[in-house]
């Protein structure tokens, strides 16, 4: 599937082609953490596959819990979180952050991962009271 994306700013913007069975909630500490919230969503795809173009976007590296560095890209202007990508033999491994995605509305999680991690209130959300906007 072709998709594009870019940060909240507009400044760092992207293409890709993507496998839609391949998006994935991560419960893990460290996503809470760099996203603020409780899980992040991502489409896992090949470096290859992501055309940049804008501006380049920022890199922090950050030793996961499993061992593995992972490099987040984000825009350097606005803070967007955009992609993270690895080292070493994972250096083709890169994961599309789906909110950054235009097409996110057609991306549905197939798996999760970390669930160790997952807040313990993950599964009330469903039973909560909502409202269409604020």
């Amino acid at each position: 599937m072709q998709i594009d994306g870019q940060c909240h700013c507009g400044r760092v913007t992207y293409e890709a082609e993507i496998d839609p069975e391949a998006v994935s909630v991560c419960h893990c500490t460290d996503c809470q953490t760099l996203t603020g919230s409780p899980f992040r969503v991502t489409v896992l795809c090949s470096g290859q596959a992501i055309r940049l173009s804008g501006e380049p976007p920022k890199v922090y590296g950050k030793r996961g819990d499993n061992g593995r560095m992972r490099f987040q890209h984000f825009c350097g202007d606005c803070g967007s979180p955009l992609f993270s990508s690895g080292e070493g033999d994972a250096t083709d491994d890169w994961g599309i952050r789906w909110g950054s995605i235009s097409e996110r509305d057609r991306l549905r999680p197939m798996r999760q991962i970390w669930c160790q991690s997952a807040a313990v209130w993950i599964d009330a959300i469903p039973g909560l009271p909502g409202r269409p906007k604020d």
